[in-house]
């Protein structure tokens, strides 16, 4: 879900690096406004199936829980999130950064850490991956068994929408921190990733349904056609996304002196030298 920093360095940079195109290899096809190429179309797989195995475990455990007397329970859904994720991140984190949340995604790109012009595609592939898990499901647990496992506000719209804002900025405060802080022990981002998922789901899942991604909720409302609140879903956990990114590169600069901060263009901008 982010990108994962070892030593001094990020293991994965997702950006193409426009100088280093001549060193590429003859079997490299590019286009003008996107670069396409083998490592580029392997992101996009990874994404896509890194998605998709994360929809599909999730929403799985709701599904059994749904229609085997609440085997799986709350805590056990919780686990099976967190534990989803965070082997995702160790298995494609550094092939495609491991986002798998749209909202992620955009919030890279405005803190200047991912290349708006990948944005659509990775986005695409995202919900792709959701939509289709959400399908397999559906195949799966037919008739009776067919159950909605997707996210609606428990309560009121405002109440699922302040509780996703505040569980999405939580969890992009952490992956901004342990994905993209050179500081940080990136070894761990991964753990401490899919414990945050676990501890929001923990408590935030019998209000919101604890999306923080709207590929997560978005796949299972067009495979059931169900969009009652989903609005909720695409709008908070993007905005809590990019409060939280920009919230961490505020407090990613206490470490300088006064005068460098305030002599900056914007203390708000990504440091281009991490």
């Amino acid at each position: 879900m982010g990108e994962i920093s070892n030593g001094n360095h990020v293991v994965l940079d997702v950006k193409d690096d426009q100088s280093s195109s001549s060193k590429r290899p003859t079997n490299c096809k590019e286009d003008s406004s996107l670069s396409i190429s083998v490592p580029f179309i392997q992101k996009l797989l990874a994404e896509l199936l890194g998605t998709y195995f994360l929809i599909f475990a999730g929403c799985s455990s709701v599904a059994v829980n749904l229609n085997f007397d609440k085997v799986v329970t709350l805590p056990g859904i919780s686990i099976v999130w967190g534990l989803a994720v965070m082997v995702l991140v160790y298995s494609v984190g550094h092939i495609s950064g491991a986002h798998f949340n749209p909202a992620v995604t955009l919030a890279f790109a405005t803190c200047k850490r991912f290349p708006w012009k990948q944005v659509p595609p990775y986005i695409l592939c995202q919900v792709c991956g959701s939509t289709l898990a959400a399908g397999t499901i559906r195949l799966i647990f037919q008739g009776e068994q067919d159950k909605f496992t997707g996210t609606m506000p428990a309560g009121s719209d405002m109440q699922s929408f302040v509780v996703e804002f505040i569980i999405t900025f939580y969890l992009m405060f952490i992956i901004s921190g342990v994905a993209t802080d050179n500081r940080a022990i990136g070894e761990l981002a991964g753990l401490a990733i899919g414990s945050t998922v676990l501890l929001n789901v923990m408590f935030a899942g019998p209000i919101s349904g604890a999306s923080m991604n709207p590929a997560r909720s978005l796949g299972p409302a067009i495979v059931s056609l169900k969009f009652k609140g989903l609005w909720v879903y695409l709008v908070s956990p993007t905005l809590g996304a990019q409060a939280g990114a920009w919230v961490y590169n505020m407090v990613r600069y206490t470490d300088k002196p006064l005068r460098e901060i305030t002599s900056s263009a914007s203390f708000l901008k990504s440091r281009q030298s991490s």
